[in-house]
């Protein structure tokens, strides 16, 4: 398998992640969605990352197909979602959260680096923020037990959090919330965490 992205993107992480926890064998394509447009193109119509390239050719595109696709051959006692009921909803309304974060936080940064300056509207900016902060205060109000199973909630919120550390650093500092601040330090000391770790955040560039 190849999966293609740079793990600058929390959504490429989030499946890379998944690959070693699950025990998957892959190689990592670096190629960006800016840089590499053109060819990415070629991998995804979409010009979009992550795509997974399976062993018989075939491309998977975007996190969450891929990840259910992970699940399903994992089968349900290794699946890193939980298969169905109010543990499965659960489950995906704090994916849901994180991922939205993700959204508004990109939001912002595209608006500050990709859009030409006389053309950016701080207002937007403002908004995307308030959702963002909104989605970190959700999310720090979940339970987060420190004997849970590791599963898709814990790995894309702390994918999540070192992306905008990264990308809007002033928007979670730590000790802001002490529950989010113990997802991220459990995930990040394993060896899956820093096998993917993003050791800067590539300003999005129209170049």
């Amino acid at each position: 398998m190849i999966l293609v992205g740079q793990y600058d993107s929390p959504y490429t992480r989030r499946v890379a992640v998944s690959l070693h926890l699950l025990g998957f064998d892959f190689e990592h394509d670096k190629r960006s969605v800016f840089a590499d447009f053109d060819s990415m193109r070629t991998t995804n119509p979409l010009g979009r990352i992550p795509s997974l390239i399976l062993d018989d050719g075939t491309t998977l595109i975007d996190s969450a197909a891929i990840l259910d696709w992970l699940d399903q051959q994992v089968g349900p006692e290794r699946a890193l979602l939980p298969p169905n009921g109010p543990a499965r909803q659960q489950a995906l309304q704090c994916v849901a959260l994180a991922s939205g974060t993700i959204d508004k936080v990109m939001g912002i940064g595209y608006e500050r680096h990709i859009r030409p300056e006389r053309y950016r509207w701080p207002d937007w900016i403002t908004r995307c923020r308030t959702q963002a902060e909104g989605g970190l205060a959700g999310l720090a109000r979940l339970s987060w037990p420190a004997d849970e199973r590791l599963g898709q909630p814990w790995i894309t919120t702390a994918c999540m959090m070192r992306y905008v550390r990264l990308a809007v650093h002033d928007l979670l500092p730590r000790g802001r919330y002490p529950a989010l601040d113990a997802v991220s330090d459990r995930c990040e000391a394993l060896p899956a965490f820093k096998a993917t770790w993003p050791a800067d955040y590539v300003v999005p560039s129209s170049a």
